[in-house]
């Protein structure tokens, strides 16, 4: 079950795309949508919700932006970049993470992410010598038009706190093996996977391991066909995942 403090982090949650209608003791929520229609009809399409296989809360913060959140960790991520990425070894993704109310201090490890493909697939981090020899300049340099704020975070966690992992190529800052997390901080940062034989469409997902449990972001590359179809009935579809979380009536 929920900690009591739960019903107070709803409020970070009600941006323009968030699900909220939970109850407390829910002990399994999905993630976003999956887009699969035919490309020619004009029928808003149907919502097909993955099964993350943990409790968790999951929310939409933008076509291109996912969070995910159980009692103990909340993580963010942006992935405009990925999605204009198809093809290329190297995966950029923007993040965020900070640990929840009444939840002690964190040191998140690199080895504690990873990236799951759609072929089921799972990649760690890259080692610092993997990154530098990527030769990733060009793509951080798209990162900076071809981006969406993730700027969301519970209101606790109200100082910034810069995650080096990676650090920008042209910087002095020394990347890092880890970082402290605390229920104050909100830690963004840029994550880096080299994908074997390139990017692909499909569900992807990142996972987090916090000290006691797992939090999985789901998210999807986008055809153009479904990228289309998801501007065109993103009201729609956003309102069939809302109801997806809905409680359910008792009778």
């Amino acid at each position: 079950m929920w900690d009591e403090a739960f019903p107070q982090r709803e409020r970070f949650m009600k941006a323009k795309y968030a699900l909220l209608l939970l109850i407390l003791g829910l002990v399994s929520v999905w993630p976003p949508p999956v887009v699969r229609v035919d490309a020619q009809t004009q029928e808003a399409p149907k919502v097909k919700v993955p099964e993350p296989g943990v409790p968790q809360i999951m929310t939409m913060e933008g076509k291109f932006v996912r969070a995910s959140y159980n009692n103990e960790g909340y993580v963010i991520i942006g992935y405009q970049l990925v999605n204009r990425s198809v093809g290329e070894d190297w995966m950029l993704l923007e993040f965020g993470v900070t640990v929840l109310d009444h939840t002690p201090d964190y040191r998140l490890k690199r080895d504690a992410l990873s990236l799951e493909t759609p072929d089921g697939k799972t990649i760690s981090l890259p080692t610092i010598n993997e990154h530098r020899e990527g030769n990733t300049t060009a793509l951080q340099n798209r990162e900076k038009v071809q981006r969406d704020s993730i700027n969301y975070f519970p209101p606790s966690a109200s100082r910034a706190c810069a995650l080096t992992f990676f650090p920008d190529l042209t910087s002095r800052v020394l990347p890092v093996d880890e970082i402290e997390l605390s229920n104050q901080r909100a830690c963004l940062g840029r994550l880096y996977f080299k994908v074997p034989g390139g990017i692909t469409y499909g569900q992807h997902w990142l996972n987090v391991k916090f000290e006691k449990s797992l939090v999985r972001v789901p998210f999807r590359i986008l055809t153009k066909d479904e990228e289309k179809l998801m501007d065109k009935h993103y009201k729609s579809i956003s309102k069939q995942v809302k109801d997806a979380f809905k409680p359910k009536k008792t009778s």
